[in-house]
């Protein structure tokens, strides 16, 4: 998840509302098919910042095994503007499917 809600400043674009958080998750669903080339395959957060933005993270496949148990997973943070504009695109881990946050097995 984001550090922290981003400071930076935005304007979004003029004359538009700004963004649901529905419309946030979309927007960045997009973005990440079109930086990275593959679907995401769940959003796993949609946060609001503090100048009326969002970050929004997504698991994405990185690498589909056999069995699907190893697959490599990463999670990927989208962060937005107001206006839906792209401020910043980064995968924040790489971690195989079944893998807790501490790096343990999920069994």
């Amino acid at each position: 998840m984001a550090q922290g809600s981003r400071a930076r400043t935005s304007e979004g674009r003029k004359g538009h509302s700004p963004l649901s958080a529905r419309d946030a998750a979309e927007a960045a669903r997009e973005f990440i098919s079109e930086l990275n080339g593959r679907e995401p395959a769940a959003m796993t957060s949609v946060e609001a910042t503090d100048i009326d933005g969002w970050v929004v993270e997504f698991e994405v496949i990185e690498d589909r095994r056999i069995p699907s148990s190893a697959d490599v997973l990463a999670l990927y943070e989208v962060e937005l503007d107001a206006g839906g504009e792209l401020l910043g695109f980064r995968r924040t881990r790489r971690y195989l499917r079944g893998q807790t946050r501490d790096g343990g097995n999920g069994a």
